[in-house]
């Protein structure tokens, strides 16, 4: 596997860059959003992980090392994203225009939110936690955004949440069926928040992997 750490420029600043793959052959790509955790081994991790599923994986320190409660603003946040989509699209490894997010946490929110930007195929978004309600700062949700959403939708939630309660997630899936958006919700109701984690010694061994197992699904059929 090629891996390489780099900086990422930016409209609101240089950010670190996290980009696995398999070899120089043009593929899909996944942009991987962080979230509470920040930067860590973790979310290194799983874009190796997908990196290893056939995709160019690149994750993005768009928190920039600060708590996402203080520093998170949507317009920001969709500007790195469409900064690194921009870039990627110019790579001669990535397959232009088959780029996909996939956040968890305030990562996932995030995700949730690039689902508007021109030029994604998809958008996968694990226990986002401000998806159905504001952001600290913000006087909107990200749900109020739907009207914008253009890719398709992957949101994976755990029923024993405890930032996520189950009014929200029917909140979210009321709003964007009306709406008539494009999307999969799925709730693991054993499970709670940052289930997918491994280094949280988690026993959510079946959950993650069926959850794995959807990601993939739902990125090739995005990128078909």
């Amino acid at each position: 596997m090629i891996v390489d750490e780099f900086t990422l420029n930016a409209p609101h600043g240089p950010m670190k860059a996290y980009l696995a793959r398999l070899d120089e052959k043009p593929r899909p790509a996944v942009i991987v959003l962080e979230g509470v955790y920040g930067f860590d081994d973790e979310i290194k991790r799983i874009t190796r992980q997908t990196a290893g599923a056939g995709f160019v994986a690149i994750a993005i320190d768009y928190l920039r090392g600060g708590d996402p409660a203080s520093v998170f603003k949507t317009k920001d946040v969709c500007d790195d994203v469409a900064a690194t989509r921009d870039w990627l699209n110019q790579q001669s490894g990535v397959l232009h225009g088959k780029i996909a997010t996939w956040g968890f946490g305030y990562g996932g929110t995030a995700a949730f939110l690039s689902s508007s930007l021109p030029g994604l195929a998809g958008a996968i978004a694990f226990y986002g936690q401000s998806i159905a309600r504001p952001i600290p700062g913000e006087s909107r949700p990200a749900l109020d955004e739907i009207d914008e959403v253009r890719a398709p939708l992957l949101l994976v939630f755990g029923g024993h949440d405890e930032q996520i309660g189950a009014t929200e997630i029917a909140t979210i899936r009321d709003r964007l069926t009306a709406k008539k958006a494009e999307f999969q919700i799925q709730e693991y109701p054993e499970v709670g928040h940052s289930f997918f984690r491994e280094d949280l010694g988690t026993i959510a061994t079946r959950q993650i992997a069926d959850a794995w197992d959807r990601v993939i699904s739902f990125l090739k059929h995005s990128f078909t």
